[in-house]
């Protein structure tokens, strides 16, 4: 019984690792394509004709830190306010409300046409205001920013010609970071969002692939929205749901890398795991209920294959925990007699997978030229690692259950209190540290009969979990002392 357990877990072990070196081999298939299209900038349209009229949204949920600056940056938007509606969204219930309903007076003093949409209750949270939002929009174009964003003054007229085209639904606008050298943490959130739009957008878009819309940062043509059948609130990623759905009907969607939009990364390790959890649940329940229909239509196989790797790419987060819990069983097979002979197998495949998605990473930092952030690469694998186990179970829950709460990445923007806003994590560093003590027993075990390269692949497990635990008691530590003590 106890050698079929053991066998089980070897190949479970085995099969996960192969699984995350096709990943691997997929970034690296993307990555190739990307410097081939470095070569061939992006050429863009020309507009012919009057301005058409656009309604700007801006969902809010208690966002007293970057209120005032969000709806600043977009009072400056260089388009003429007869031309233009914006509408507030605003579901909150602290502080936000008496800042937006003074900074949009102080607006529509001065002749802009904001408006406020309050919602008595936050059914369907933010597809849910978008929704409420869409049936008294006057635009054909719908340009949306997250709370925490600052729209340039020249987003709508840099974006518009695009919408010549008549088929064109979306056209989504690059991130950019006002903090990616706040932290460790904003560095290393700045270098894995980076290559999103950097390279998967872009590769897709240029391929004629299906990409999603971020959420924020982009303008919809109205049409398509209500064409795709509008903002559904049975997934936790709307706006991935809505951008499938949309191409689905035949709609086109544009990239443009040249535009950046500011914005705020996450600056708590707690608050960063919370909007993963959200992305990877989101992610699994869009492909449980959009992936049937992509194999159904009538794409090209190209279409169907990346859209399958694009929605199901969170798994990855289970490969990773697999790997991490099977060590184990995998090492006591490995000591045996008959196993132990395929012990490199493991360190090759480990090696291939963490090796391309380190290149992937390293070559996008180095091509846009973030050299503060090349020192950071290699705690990518420490940090996913880390984070595996809670981002598996919230990709399990997406795959089991419809919607959900949607939970609000708190942003901090310049508040001299933003100490107190960070979110506490109770218990969240005994996670990490039970999985690090339990990575110690394989290696324990296999010391005096692995080499340096079999005993370096079972160190990095325990020193992955272990590291984010410290980083999970510091935060928690630095959040319970007081304001003043921690920044002047």
């Amino acid at each position: 019984m106890m050698n079929s357990v053991i066998l089980i877990g070897a190949g479970l072990h085995l099969a996960a690792l192969l699984a995350l070196t096709l990943y691997g081999l997929h970034r690296l298939w993307l990555l190739w394509r990307w410097r081939q299209l470095l070569r061939h900038p992006q050429v863009v349209p020309q507009w012919h004709g009057s301005l058409p009229l656009v309604t700007v949204q801006l969902p809010l949920y208690n966002e007293p830190c970057v209120v005032e600056r969000l709806l600043d940056a977009v009072a400056a938007l260089d388009w003429p306010p007869e031309r233009l509606q914006i509408q507030v969204l605003d579901d909150s219930t602290d502080e936000t409300t008496a800042l937006v309903a003074a900074r949009v007076a102080f607006w529509r003093e001065r002749g802009l046409p904001f408006e406020i949409l309050r919602r008595t209750r936050r059914q369907g949270y933010k597809a849910g205001a978008l929704a409420a939002g869409l049936t008294s929009a006057q635009g054909e174009l719908i340009a949306l920013f997250d709370a925490d964003f600052v729209p340039p003054a020249d987003f709508l007229r840099r974006l518009l010609p695009w919408f010549a085209d008549p088929a064109v639904a979306l056209v989504q606008a690059r991130w950019a970071f006002l903090n990616s050298e706040a932290s460790w943490l904003t560095r290393l959130q700045a270098l894995l969002l980076g290559p999103h739009f950097g390279i998967e957008h872009q590769v897709r878009y240029r391929r004629g692939l299906f990409f999603n819309f971020n959420g924020t940062a982009g303008i919809w043509r109205r049409q398509a929205i209500e064409d795709a059948g509008g903002w559904q609130a049975d997934t936790v990623t709307e706006d991935l749901d809505l951008s499938y759905r949309a191409q689905l009907r035949g709609w086109r969607f544009v990239y443009v890398d040249a535009l950046a939009v500011p914005s705020e990364l996450p600056d708590s390790l707690a608050a960063f795991c919370s909007q993963q959890q959200r992305w990877a649940k989101g992610s699994l329940q869009t492909a449980r209920k959009i992936l049937p229909r992509i194999w159904r239509a009538t794409l090209p196989r190209p279409v169907k294959i990346e859209a399958t790797a694009h929605l199901l790419a969170n798994l990855g987060w289970l490969c990773g925990t697999l790997v991490a819990l099977t060590v184990l069983p995998a090492v006591l097979w490995r000591l045996q007699a008959d196993g132990y002979r395929f012990w490199p197998l493991d360190l090759t495949l480990f090696l291939l997978a963490t090796g391309a998605i380190l290149t992937y990473f390293f070559c996008h930092a180095w091509q846009r030229r973030q050299w503060s952030l090349l020192p950071f690469v290699p705690l990518i694998p420490l940090l996913t690692l880390g984070l595996a186990p809670r981002l598996a179970w919230a990709a399990l829950t997406g795959l089991v259950r419809r919607g959900g709460e949607f939970v609000r990445t708190p942003k901090q923007g310049s508040a001299a209190d933003w100490q107190r806003l960070l979110p506490a994590g109770p218990g969240r560093a005994w996670l990490p540290l039970g999985l690090g003590l339990y990575s110690l027993v394989p290696l324990l075990l296999a010391w005096r009969q692995l080499s340096a390269p079999g005993l370096f692949l079972l160190l990095f497990f325990p020193t992955g979990f272990f590291w984010l635990a410290l980083q999970h008691g510091r935060e928690e530590q630095h959040r319970r002392q007081p304001v003043a003590r921690i920044r002047p």
